[in-house]
């Protein structure tokens, strides 16, 4: 009897020490794109996903959609999420996605987009290949389960 509750526990703790390794391996990069100055978001972000057990890079301020595209392309990153409160996501994000194109980076790299997108814009990103949209008032929990879920496997 006490040794099948011992085999359990086992299997338990290496799926969970699995887990581990693969959001570990996890890659992403949080970027602020554009003129935006706003980045207390993806600070928290950042820190949650750090918290999660993602290797997390954090772009800085004020990059180019060409900066973007390098810094993930150069860390060679699983997820790409942009943060963009300053209303030129319709620009700013085909750009990326184009830049992520031209390196060939483009279809093993999950991208989301957080931040203030209106219901509008939303068809068209999701047109250019961003994976996920997540609007002000999402649940951190949310966004850590969908990279978990979507992120491409190495």
């Amino acid at each position: 009897m006490g040794m099948s509750s011992d085999q359990d526990e086992d299997s338990q703790s290496q799926h969970h020490t699995q887990t581990a390794e693969r959001d570990r391996s996890i890659r992403c990069l949080v970027a602020k794109v554009g003129l935006d100055g706003h980045d207390r978001g993806a600070h928290v972000i950042s820190r949650a996903f750090r918290d999660a057990g993602f290797e997390v890079i954090y772009s800085g301020l004020h990059k180019a959609p060409d900066e973007i595209v390098q810094a993930a392309v150069q860390e060679d990153v699983d997820v790409l999420g942009i943060s963009i409160l300053s209303g030129a996501h319709d620009t700013l994000v085909p750009k990326i996605m184009d830049g992520l194109e031209e390196y060939g980076a483009r279809e093993d790299t999950l991208v989301l987009v957080g931040g203030v997108i209106p219901d509008e814009d939303r068809p068209e990103l999701e047109d250019e290949g961003v994976a996920a949209i997540f609007g002000p008032g999402t649940s951190i929990e949310e966004t850590i389960e969908f990279v978990r879920e979507n992120a491409p496997e190495r």
